[in-house]
Parts: C-alpha cells; structure tokens; sequence
C-alpha cells in the first residue's frame, strides 16, 4: 500500500554550497553513498526561520559526533536568513554531507570538505482541522533498530520511516507511531510523540534510537514554564493506549492533537489544548531561540 504524501511541491530554489546551481551535486558525494550526513528542516513564517538557533544548535551538535567538519556556520545562518526573507511563508531543508569520498570505501580520510544543500519549498496547504480536532493515527508493524551511536541525530538514513510510512496511505492515517526493536514507543515517522499521564507531560527517551526534534525541545521547554510536570522516560505500547492525551510535534506542524489511535477514537485533552496555545505565538511571529 502506498503512502505516498499528496501535498509535495518541487522546491522554489536549491543552493549547493551556497550557489544557485541546477540542482548538481557531485557523484561521489558520501551523502549519496552511505547516507553519510545531517538534516534540518525549518519552518519560515513572516520571512523568518523559527528556532534557527535550536536548529544550527543541533546540527552543529550532529557534525561534531559524526565528525564532519562543518565550517562558516555563521555564513550558513546568514544563507538561511536571507532565503527565509524571499517569502511570507515556506520550508528550507538543509542537507549536510561529509562531502565528495576522496578514496572507495566506508572510511572517510579527513581531509573531505563538507557539502551542504539548501532547498526551499513553498509552504504546504493543510487542513486547519488537524490542529484543532486532531490526526489519525496507527501504529506502524516495522520496529526501529536501536543503535545508541546514532540516536537523537537527524541523520540521513531514513529508509526505515519511509519503509514505515508506506504501510499506511496518508488518506487513512496522518501520521504511524513507531516501536523499536525492543518494544518502546519512539516516535511518529515524522513527528515526537507525548502522552500525559498520571498528571505529567511524558516523551519517549531518544537515547537508543529516534531524533531529538527542535518542536519536541520547544513543547518541554514551554511546559516547564507553564508548570506543567514533564518527563523524558522509557514508554511502551500499554503506555501509549493508557494515557489520557497524546499529541505528536515536529518543526512544521508545532503540535497535532491524535484523535485516534488504530482506529481507536479518542478527544484532544485540556493539556494539549493549553500547550498549543503557549506555543502559538512562537509559531505564528517566529522567535530565533
């Protein structure tokens, strides 16, 4: 079954290196050969890049673990300002890759020089009704391989959420929740997830497998100031069906209320409700930290 998402636009503009080029990056590039780089992907409204610190924060984080020597970062964020400034509203995903393979094989040799590609995507036409009445979704069959070496990175290798987002047409369910290989809940395909339960806010720990979202960070930070009780711990699927809310979270959609889990239904909660309405202002009039 296909789930193929319908609301894909080609991008308004693709940058390598900073350059407008057509759409050319070299062929031994290791990012094509290994999956061997980063990602980010950055909501801009009013001509401005929500959370670009957090973003370039992690990134910065990401390269520095996979060892890829990423330099003139505020040259980057200067390159990210300037194209966020060209719309009202749009999306850049920026891709970075240890660079062109200077010899065959896994081991890289140090002296690559990192590639980066900026791409912008007009924004995306979406129904108001997921922010206020909620999203579907299931639970996906295809288990996440736990690898600690990797866990909280916006790495690459995506193929397993491809592999999972396939199960289920986008028509049936907006987003699949994904287990890892052990049994715990990790995460949407694209998204964080939460629950509330027993009185507190609860995301699943991403120190085995899964990425730490920049909405995910921003949710926790806004809960704490609001005095909301939060918790990054291990979460199982008996977690899951015995909360009393869940939302998912990511970059673009700030926060998703779920109404309804494998066909399950289930109504938005007044911690949800009181979460999205402290983020909506950073949403709406984007802050940079």
């Amino acid at each position: 079954m296909s789930g193929a998402a319908k609301s894909g636009a080609a991008p308004e503009l693709v940058l390598v290196n900073g350059e407008s080029v057509a759409r050319c990056v070299s062929a031994l590039d290791r990012g094509l050969h290994f999956g061997d780089g980063l990602f980010e992907t950055i909501a801009c409204r009013k001509g401005q890049a929500r959370f670009l610190s957090l973003h370039l924060e992690r990134l910065a984080q990401g390269c520095q673990r996979l060892q890829i020597n990423l330099v003139a970062v505020d040259a980057l964020r200067r390159e990210i300002q300037a194209v966020a400034a060209t719309s009202d509203a749009s999306l850049i995903k920026l891709i970075v890759t240890r660079g062109d393979a200077v010899a065959r094989g896994y081991g890289w040799s140090g002296k690559e020089t990192a590639t980066r590609v900026l791409l912008k995507y007009p924004w995306p036409a979406e129904s108001a009704a997921a922010a206020s009445e909620g999203v579907r979704v299931r639970t996906a069959t295809l288990r996440l391989g736990e690898n600690p070496a990797l866990a909280g990175m916006k790495h690459l290798n995506r193929l397993e959420q491809v592999l999972a987002r396939s199960e289920v047409p986008l028509e049936y369910a907006e987003e699949l929740l994904l287990l890892s290989s052990s049994g715990q809940l990790v995460s949407g395909t694209m998204s964080n997830v939460f629950i509330v339960q027993d009185g507190s806010l609860q995301t699943p720990r991403v120190d085995r497998c899964g990425v730490a979202g920049v909405m995910r960070r921003v949710v926790l930070r806004e809960a704490a100031k609001a005095g909301i009780a939060t918790k990054e711990c291990a979460l199982a699927a008996d977690d899951l069906a015995g909360a009393t809310e869940r939302f998912v979270t990511n970059a673009r959609i700030g926060i998703w209320p779920v109404r309804s889990v494998d066909a399950r239904p289930l109504v938005p909660g007044k911690t949800t409700r009181k979460l999205q309405a402290a983020i909506a202002p950073l949403l709406e009039n984007p802050v940079d930290a």
